[in-house]
């Protein structure tokens, strides 16, 4: 499914990091972009990472999807700047956040974001597993469930957030929450279907994924 060639359109810097605060990876994101709004010479950018337990909501997320009190609450929560309803990220769960300038590749949010979801299911199918989009939503499903959902910032056509593919985490998180506001689509990871699956596996194939889907090759900082 991976083309075998390795000329590429674009090059893009590839950070693959561990273990992130929520917080951080946003100011870090925040930062990057507003450099390349003012240098839009600079390359782009893709985190892959993991995130300890947080809830993220979108800047016009409604709080009733959360099910607990989100003024008086044990658990760590932001509302940011993305589209979308409330997520849950923890360890487990692999997350992307591609920083590109859109003018170099579809100046169109709604193919970046049906790009994003083809990383995600060339991501799969490399596991026997077929991803599916369902009409009018955003993120890919496994057999009706949702096993990745996608939220994204763009500005002056340079993105921010991206997406989160359910590898190998702890679902229970996703019990105080109605995920994305879809109360109707139950959400699942990896292990559903294939126990053993790790996220130090499937970060390199989301790689792979994501430069033959962008057509940028991805290389590490020096």
């Amino acid at each position: 499914m991976f083309r075998s060639n390795t000329s590429y359109s674009h090059q893009c810097l590839l950070y693959n990091q561990g273990l992130t605060p929520y917080i951080d990876a946003l100011n870090w994101q925040r930062s990057l972009v507003a450099e390349r709004i003012k240098d839009k010479s600079l390359d782009d950018v893709f985190i892959l990472l993991e995130h300890p337990p947080v809830y993220t909501l979108g800047q016009g997320a409604n709080s009733e999807f959360l099910k607990f009190d989100i003024d008086h609450n044990i658990y760590e929560v932001h509302r940011i700047e993305r589209g979308g309803e409330v997520t849950y990220h923890c360890p487990g769960q692999l997350v992307g956040y591609p920083i590109l300038n859109l003018q170099r590749y579809y100046k169109d949010l709604h193919w970046y974001l049906r790009q994003l979801e083809q990383v995600i299911i060339n991501t799969l199918y490399t596991y026997g597993l077929r991803g599916e989009r369902i009409s009018g939503l955003t993120g890919v499903w496994v057999e009706g469930r949702k096993v990745a959902a996608i939220g994204i910032k763009v500005s002056r056509w340079i993105t921010m957030h991206g997406f989160s593919l359910n590898v190998c985490p702890d679902m229970t998180g996703f019990e105080r929450i109605v995920p994305c506001g879809i109360s109707d689509k139950p959400v699942a990871s990896l292990t559903e279907w294939i126990p053993d699956i790790t996220c130090d596996l499937v970060r390199a194939t989301i790689v792979e994924s994501f430069a033959e889907v962008f057509d940028a090759e991805l290389v590490e900082p020096q």
